[in-house]
């Protein structure tokens, strides 16, 4: 396969990325700088080595992770907040996320150590449906709910709900639980803000066909067979 791909599916770096490690040098296969992208190997015979450490294969991993409120998406954060890697075994800590969710973000984060995947998942080209649940400060009205679904104007481009319905709620407050397919950062937070509402919470339910369901607070489970199949048609692979 070509040394990207094998790369990518050995958790190493999204295939773009390891793009990036050929071309600067940084990858070897039997002792060779190898650094044309057209490269292809043998993973039962060639050896592959980034910066002078042995590439193995890895068998696939999926996770679904429900993260909690305080939390931040990122391997290392410069402010010393605590990361999602902080709730995951160490030997999850080389897993890329799918769909980065912001601090204040519950709900459910999927990871994976199959980087070209991972971002296929996260494209626009492949509308990818990610259901959240927003329970607002206010009440929203018909309207503005039929504006959500025709669009509303954000800083880069035209946003919209696919669907959207109103939940049971507190008094004085609103719940509604929508589908997005695109995951633009603090998207559903940037739409609803246009229409002068607050977002008290915000929880992911489900990333294309995986759902959180009683995943609780702060655990993570192993992806099932027919869920990484589901996610693979997904992304078309």
């Amino acid at each position: 396969m070509r040394l990207q791909k094998f790369l990518s599916r050995a958790g190493v770096a999204s295939r773009r990325r390891a793009e990036r490690l050929i071309e600067v040098g940084r990858v070897r296969v039997n002792g060779e700088v190898v650094s044309q992208l057209g490269a292809t190997v043998d993973a039962s015979r060639d050896v592959v080595e980034v910066d002078g450490r042995r590439v193995q294969p890895a068998p696939p991993v999926w996770i679904a992770l429900h993260k909690p409120r305080g939390y931040v998406t990122t391997r290392h954060d410069p402010q010393g907040r605590p990361t999602v890697y902080d709730l995951l075994p160490p030997e999850f800590a080389g897993l890329f996320y799918i769909g980065r969710l912001d601090r204040d973000t519950e709900g459910l984060l999927l990871l994976t150590n199959h980087g070209d995947l991972a971002h296929r998942l996260m494209h626009p080209r492949y509308q990818i449906p990610r259901v959240y649940e927003a329970l607002l400060a206010g009440q929203i009205t018909p309207p503005e709910i039929e504006h959500l679904l025709a669009g509303v104007p954000l800083e880069d481009g035209i946003a919209r709900a696919e669907q959207l319905e109103r939940l049971p709620a507190p008094g004085g407050m609103d719940r509604i639980r929508l589908t997005i397919r695109e995951g633009r950062k603090r998207e559903v937070r940037r739409m609803l803000a246009t229409l002068g509402h607050r977002v008290r919470r915000l929880l992911r339910r489900s990333y294309g066909p995986v759902r959180l369901g009683r995943l609780r607070r702060g655990t993570w489970r192993r992806l099932t067979p027919a869920e990484v199949a589901a996610l693979l048609r997904a992304a078309r692979a």
